[in-house]
């Protein structure tokens, strides 16, 4: 059974992505144990309490210094025997102390395809606006293993989702959500969770 931490910091649309598909069956073998956000206004506490599962609340503005917040969060996750952390919206920088513990154990899901439109700065409608921008005919979500760079672990699975004539990028992250991420996400957490993800190096394979 693979034991998952969801860390969230706003309304938890890809938690509830994975609340459903968990209850559906579309995945299997897994046991979300918790649900953290650093946001104590975040929806997302409210969907898990909702759900059943524990809601922690853990906040760098809680602690007089960074490196108190990074080892309280990865206490967390070790008390509570996590086997995978699931990034769904988390705007908080994970610790280097946590990377490490889990290598190739932490994803995150981003939207976009990566490598274009990622990196420092491109979060959220961030990713929307310079997509739009920049004039491209396809966008999409990615779900990534988590390394110490921003967007730069090993890529696991892509969707791409066409851009529309008139899309503002409130649409379009809208369609990338419903099209994308809440398809990939819960997919790759099940492929996990029934060991058919494989990583070297940079290079991820999926068993069929």
């Amino acid at each position: 059974m693979l034991k998952i931490a969801v860390l969230v910091s706003g309304g938890g649309t890809n938690l509830q992505a994975i609340l459903d598909a968990a209850d559906s069956g579309k995945i299997t073998n897994t046991e979300i144990r918790v649900v953290i956000s650093n946001n104590e206004g975040a929806y997302a506490l409210e969907r898990a309490k909702n759900y059943g599962t524990e809601a922690l609340l853990l906040s760098p503005k809680s602690f007089e210094t960074r490196e108190e917040f990074n080892q309280k969060l990865l206490e967390a996750l070790k008390e509570r025997d996590i086997d995978l952390v699931v990034l769904a919206g988390y705007l908080v920088v994970v610790p280097p102390c946590v990377i490490k513990e889990y290598e190739n154990r932490i994803i995150n899901i981003h939207p976009s395809l990566i490598p274009s439109f990622c990196g420092k700065g491109c979060y959220g409608l961030h990713v929307h606006e310079k997509a739009l921008a920049r004039g491209v005919k396809v966008s999409g979500a990615t779900v990534h293993f988590v390394d110490e760079g921003t967007d730069t672990g090993p890529i696991i699975m892509q969707k791409p989702v066409m851009v529309e004539q008139g899309d503002t990028p409130e649409v379009l992250q809208r369609r990338i959500m419903e099209q994308a991420e809440w398809n990939i996400l819960p997919e790759t957490i099940n492929l996990i969770a029934n060991g058919k993800v494989h990583v070297d190096g940079r290079v991820v394979t999926i068993d069929k």
